[in-house]
């Protein structure tokens, strides 16, 4: 991939990103994971695909302070016209979402009702709703508030009006305009910059584990701005079933284990499902179309070929070399060994030229730009994980 060398670390730097690595995987045996349900909202205007898992029993002995506002359950009942079956939005193994009004402010919002059958108990719960709390940016859809009273543990998310990726992605209605190349691009760049956060701001990093269109939500002028989640406690190395079809690793097959280069390689597919408009994974396609990453895998390797994989909705409103480089990215995050793909905060780097008209300029020379500009304007953070 001729854009590879752009994103290669200093030595330094990869001696770092390995003992990253073996951490992650020494951690497996002792990092505690978060259940995931891997289901697919057809309407995912707030996503039910991670809500919080099981804490560590270690911290579970404490009940943390959480400076965020507490719903009584009554008021989420209200909010919800008593959890009425019209007001689901989303629904998956771990219980039902649904789009509700609060009464005192009337903020729309995302209730998550966790199924009584996999409850936690309430200091885990609370435990879960702190390590959320903390979580900050905006890629990523926020948590308000939470309830938790008896068996009766809810989450209370921020509601996005205009639903998720795949609702403007896939089979649109009569009349409903397809995505142009740059809002796409927003998109992407949107989903590689909240990953990074996730990976390489977040200490202990944080694993997303089930990136897919449908949990890309919108804001309300589709603008591009994209926000992942809602984010479950998926720290560093997680053994607990995840995923969906079309979007796993290929490690994952093999180890039942998923790592922040996991969910490289699904931003990878997401990336590809944006270019071309075609589902991570459709029954319905020849046996050898089915899987994206399998039918592009061709078109990857061969930069001739780049212009087949691109969404006939966009016709030919699209710049070539913007092409180019969005499939080059695809194609390394799609390595087929973890170690190979880059690190997203490489990714949100290499998207930023892309989400505007001048990415016919060089690409190196508008990577570098943008990079000196950086360094000239910001001092050093010392965030973690970098």
């Amino acid at each position: 991939m001729n854009c590879l060398s752009c994103f290669s670390s200093s030595e330094k730097e990869g001696e770092r990103e390995r003992g990253r690595e073996k951490d992650e995987r020494n951690a497996a045996t002792t990092s505690a994971g978060t259940n995931t349900d891997g289901s697919s909202s057809t309407d995912a205007r707030a996503s039910s695909s991670a809500p919080p898992g099981n804490s560590s029993a270690q911290a579970s002995n404490t009940v943390p302070n959480i400076a965020m506002q507490k719903f009584t359950f009554q008021e989420l009942e209200i909010a919800t016209k008593l959890f009425l079956d019209e007001c689901v939005i989303g629904e998956g193994g771990f219980g039902k979402v649904y789009k509700g009004t609060l009464e005192r402010t009337g903020q729309d919002v995302a209730v998550k009702k966790l199924n009584l059958d996999g409850a936690q108990g309430s200091t885990e719960f609370l435990n879960e709703v702190s390590m959320l709390s903390h979580l900050q940016h905006s890629n990523l859809v926020n948590l308000v508030g939470y309830c938790s009273e008896g068996d009766q543990n809810l989450l209370v998310y921020e509601y996005m009006p205009s639903g998720s990726v795949e609702d403007h992605l896939f089979d649109l209605k009569t009349g409903q305009q397809p995505l142009d190349w740059f809002t796409r691009m927003r998109i992407a760049h949107g989903v590689a910059e909240g990953l990074n956060y996730l990976h390489h701001k977040v200490d202990p990093p944080v694993i997303f584990r089930d990136l897919k269109a449908s949990n890309i939500l919108l804001d309300g002028n589709i603008n591009g701005l994209a926000k992942i989640g809602p984010v479950g406690n998926n720290t560093k190395v997680s053994t607990m079933i995840a995923g969906t079809d079309g979007y796993c690793a290929p490690e994952y097959e093999t180890s039942d284990q998923l790592t922040v280069k996991s969910d490289v390689y699904s931003f990878g597919v997401v990336l590809l499902e944006l270019i071309s408009g075609r589902r991570a994974f459709d029954d319905a396609k020849p046996i050898n179309e089915k899987s994206l990453a399998v039918w592009a895998k061709p078109m990857l390797r061969d930069e001739t070929r780049y212009r087949d994989l691109i969404d006939p909705s966009i016709k030919t409103d699209y710049p070539p070399e913007g092409l180019n480089r969005a499939v080059e990215i695809a194609a390394m995050c799609l390595q087929q060994t973890a170690t190979d793909r880059p690190r997203m905060c490489d990714m949100a780097r290499a998207l930023e030229p892309l989400i505007v008209p001048d990415v016919e300029k060089p690409f190196l020379e508008n990577l570098m730009r943008n990079e000196m500009s950086a360094s000239e304007g910001s001092s050093p953070s010392g965030s973690h994980n970098e």
